[in-house]
């Protein structure tokens, strides 16, 4: 098989993954529930960024907000809403992921999305947008992402994911390799948490950060580029359909951070690492309208399975976000450390 089919492979069609937890069958945050994801990608000559968004549930989340929560590695970055959602404790806004100087456009494209739909007694919504800096392969100063691109994306929205260099990872890079947006996600069985059903948790990463890069505990040769590995950003979103507070999906967040470690990450001074985690059990939304609400939530000791699923499904889609990024991205790249070979020459050295 020739080195430019090989790259587009997933970790998981290169190698067996370890961990106690299989799956979805999409392997991707859309296993969830109610879970859609869409990207807009724009890409010409010397522009190579996007957005890409991610809707949390089947209906409104407004109307109907989700238990969240939010967790910072290291805060050289932006998130908006952040405060919000840690004050309260939920979510009520579709999120999305751009590039550094793309927040507000996108912050106003979804205003224009949520705004309209607001009942005539709210006047305000918090909206989540994360980002990463992808001035290395873009023209970020140049503000291409629109927001009209949002409304693009919200007509787009669907269960299909694509990885790679697409979207808010379009110009991304991880350890000097060509980043992007990967996904994966893993089922929770019922017999381990003594529930009546299955749970599913997801996870969609924007990669764009750098350190010593190691797949499943196997070091990866440095990009001749030092620089190309220090500095630079990650966002991940984790959503689950298991019945979590605000407080335990900041504790799930957490390891989140510990997945995104585990490739060799030391969450360095320049990087802005942020993960947003929520829950969209049916009973657990807010009923905006609603006294005196009861919910149902897990108890902390049935939790340690979420935890590992949550590090094992973020490590896992960090890595497909580099081994589904075609390099395509690199157009006219000011950057000559960065490797279009991406793994095809790598992989084979450590599957065997």
């Amino acid at each position: 098989m020739a080195n430019s089919q090989k790259q587009f492979k997933r970790i998981r069609d290169w190698m067996e993954i370890p961990g106690g937890y299989l799956p979805g069958p999409r392997n991707s945050i859309t296993d969830v529930p109610g879970v859609t994801c869409a990207h807009v990608t724009l890409a010409e000559v010397g522009v190579r960024t996007g957005l890409t968004l991610i809707s949390p549930c089947e209906s409104d989340v407004f109307l109907n907000p989700l238990p969240a929560a939010v967790e910072t590695g290291n805060g050289f970055g932006k998130l908006t809403g952040a405060l919000q959602v840690e004050e309260l404790g939920e979510i009520e806004s579709l999120i999305g992921l751009t590039n550094t100087l793309s927040v507000a456009a996108v912050l106003q494209g979804l205003v224009d999305y949520h705004a309209p739909k607001l009942p005539d007694e709210y006047n305000s919504v918090n909206i989540v947008v994360g980002e990463t800096n992808d001035s290395r392969l873009n023209d970020i100063r140049g503000c291409h992402v629109k927001p009209a691109h949002v409304a693009e994306a919200v007509a787009l929205l669907s269960k299909d994911v694509v990885e790679g260099d697409i979207g808010a990872g379009a110009g991304t890079v991880s350890f000097g390799f060509k980043g992007g947006i990967g996904t994966a996600s893993r089922v929770i069985p019922r017999n381990i948490t003594g529930e009546a059903e299955d749970f599913t948790l997801g996870a969609l990463v924007q990669s764009n950060y750098g350190g010593n890069l190691t797949i499943y505990g196997h070091a990866i040769p440095k990009p001749e580029e030092p620089a190309a590995r220090e500095n630079g950003s990650c966002m991940i979103v984790i959503i689950t359909d298991a019945p979590l507070s605000s407080r335990q999906l900041k504790r799930l967040a957490k390891r989140g951070l510990i997945g995104m470690t585990n490739t060799g990450s030391v969450m360095s001074n320049g990087s802005g690492d942020f993960a947003v985690a929520s829950s969209n059990f049916t009973q657990n939304r807010r009923k905006r309208s609603a006294r005196g609400q009861h919910y149902y939530y897990l108890s902390d000791d049935q939790l340690n399975s979420f935890f590992e699923a949550a590090a094992d499904a973020v490590q896992e889609a960090l890595y497909n976000s580099m081994t589904m990024a075609s390099g395509a991205s690199r157009g006219n790249s000011i950057f000559p450390g960065l490797n279009p070979a991406q793994y095809s020459e790598i992989l084979p050295l450590i599957v065997n």
